[in-house]
């Protein structure tokens, strides 16, 4: 292990195929790919090489992008990439993290290497490549790209069990539970306040207005045709702020999907019910969208979904009520916060949401933008987006 770790330090210059031919030696001996210095340093310890589940994992990998010289000529950096489809071949992870709380590519980024880049982007595909097989080896389950902390803290009550609204209420005691479970979420008590809604027992941030310019977009997004006959649909109300934006589009109907009571209740005080153009959609959108598909008369220019306490495999089967739904000309969007805790399982998930799209004969197209680093997190228990950067995406049929 120490000569595969020492190799991948690029002790000497130029990077050339020897490194190559070396590392090929090295793996086919038996050193694993898949090896971390905690577990080195844990057998040199006490002479087995089990860590403790908190413990990081500073894989060849992360050794690799940590030691990467900063002026890699063209050749050295395709010697590079041939190391890494290496160390990939024998099964090296791609989402990591090392004793400094980074994955490869934040390690990639730190020595100079683009996001743009074949080195980052290798990783990227990496991740892609994984979990798609995942998913096949799973039946067609796409929960992924959770970390262990995250499945644990996704525990919850049975919801087969919660035969009333108080048994829906108790299961709320279980940490994060309203963020997996949008049974227990219907039933919990939400608060809105001066730059948040949240839920009232667990703080935890269901919408927040540093959205609001990327809701503005959004808006103009579905609302692309600005035709006389607009028609659009919002899946989620939160807090109002991409509906607030549709509205001044002056759309002939805009339909309003929501589920949770005391937002229905908030629509209701603040005057949506009352709008000539605005039909309101009490209920989950696997409920109300279903009859309006089956009405066979409805049909949109434009469709927003932004909802909370549910995952993607929740945004697949809503794939199939879209193009059903949306018009030849039509734009479909959502909040694009999928895998937004690390910037790598964020580019991940969106390459997998381009594929996925590609089967329902949509084009995905994405637009990056800025968004604040300071999102007032202090008024919630955690954040749900931790990057500088948003892909804004524009779906349409090809």
């Amino acid at each position: 292990m120490s000569q595969l770790h020492h190799l991948l330090t690029f002790p000497t210059r130029p990077v050339t195929e020897d490194y190559v031919t070396k590392l090929k030696k090295l793996l086919a001996s038996g050193i694993p790919a898949t090896y971390t210095l905690e577990q080195v340093a844990a057998f040199e310890k006490n002479g087995t090489d089990e860590v403790s589940e908190s413990a990081s994992n500073t894989t060849p990998l992360h050794i690799l992008a940590r030691s990467l010289p900063l002026d890699l000529s063209e050749d050295e950096t395709s010697t590079v990439l041939t190391m890494m489809d290496t160390l990939f071949e024998y099964g090296a992870g791609w989402n990591f993290i090392d004793y400094e709380d980074k994955t490869v590519v934040d390690l990639l980024v730190e020595r100079g290497q683009k996001k743009s880049g074949v080195l980052y982007q290798r990783v990227v595909d990496a991740g892609v490549s994984a979990e798609l097989l995942l998913r096949k080896l799973n039946g067609g389950e796409i929960e992924f790209l959770e970390s262990p902390q995250e499945e644990e803290e996704a525990v919850v009550a049975d919801d087969s069990t919660a035969s009333n609204q108080q048994d829906a209420e108790d299961a709320v005691v279980a940490d994060d539970s309203t963020a997996s479970n949008q049974q227990v979420y219907l039933n919990t008590k939400l608060e809105y306040n001066d730059n948040a809604l949240v839920t009232k027992q667990n703080r935890d941030g269901v919408m927040m207005d540093w959205e609001t310019n990327i809701m503005e977009l959004a808006a103009n997004t579905i609302c692309l045709q600005n035709t006389p006959e607009l028609t659009v649909l919002n899946i989620g109300f939160g807090m109002g702020i991409i509906d607030t934006f549709i509205s001044s589009h002056s759309p002939h109907k805009h339909y309003i999907c929501e589920a949770h009571p005391d937002v229905l209740a908030k629509m209701r005080a603040d005057g949506w019910y009352d709008r000539p153009n605005v039909v309101i959609l009490e209920g989950r959108w696997q409920d109300t969208l279903n009859t309006l598909l089956d009405q066979g008369s409805i049909f949109f220019d434009g469709i927003y979904y932004d909802t909370f306490s549910e995952h993607y495999n929740d945004m697949l089967d809503l794939y199939d009520l879209v193009v059903g739904l949306l018009k030849p000309d039509g734009v479909f969007s959502f909040f694009n916060g999928l895998g937004a805790d690390r910037p790598l399982c964020y580019d991940v998930y969106n390459k997998i949401v381009a594929l996925d799209l590609q089967d329902y004969g949509l084009n995905y197209q994405y637009t990056t933008v800025s968004v604040p680093t300071d999102k007032q997190w202090h008024s919630v228990k955690r954040s749900y987006f931790n990057s500088n950067y948003y892909y804004h995406p524009s779906i349409q049929f090809r």
